[in-house]
């Protein structure tokens, strides 16, 4: 218990060295010249983190991201509650316009963008878009 107790210190300390050696480095060059300021903190993208078997973007969950992203589909919100089953032939047609015209890395993307949306994607399509998420997880 002990050993792991001193391990977290001696680390602790470590880490608040470099951390103080990094700083006083960068000090060093912007009083040089050579920097303007201290670098501005990055986030990384929290949709791919890389922990992850299969990165969260490639999801179709909807509680994945609550940010709805449109994909040159607004005229697609007419369709709101509709049910799967109930499109017309050319109402099909607008969703598979749609779908074919975009990446197949966007795919995952757009149904996550309808579910949130409250859209239903037309049953003929499902196997279609299944399939090309399927194929890009592999």
């Amino acid at each position: 218990m002990w050993i792991l107790i001193i391990g977290l210190l001696v680390l602790a300390i470590v880490a608040m060295t470099a951390g103080y050696i990094r700083n006083r480095n960068i000090q060093k060059k912007i009083e040089k010249g050579e920097l303007n300021d201290f670098p501005d903190i990055v986030e990384a993208d929290a949709e791919c983190c890389g922990q992850h078997e299969i990165c969260e973007k490639d999801s179709l969950l909807a509680a994945v991201s609550t940010q709805i992203e449109y994909y040159d589909d607004e005229d697609l919100d007419k369709y709101i509650g509709k049910d799967p089953d109930s499109y017309y032939p050319y109402q099909v047609d607008q969703f598979r316009d749609i779908f074919y015209t975009m990446q197949d890395i966007d795919v995952a993307g757009w149904v996550r963008s309808l579910q949130l949306r409250g859209i239903n994607l037309p049953t003929e399509l499902k196997d279609e878009i299944f399939l090309i998420i399927g194929e890009r997880r592999h």
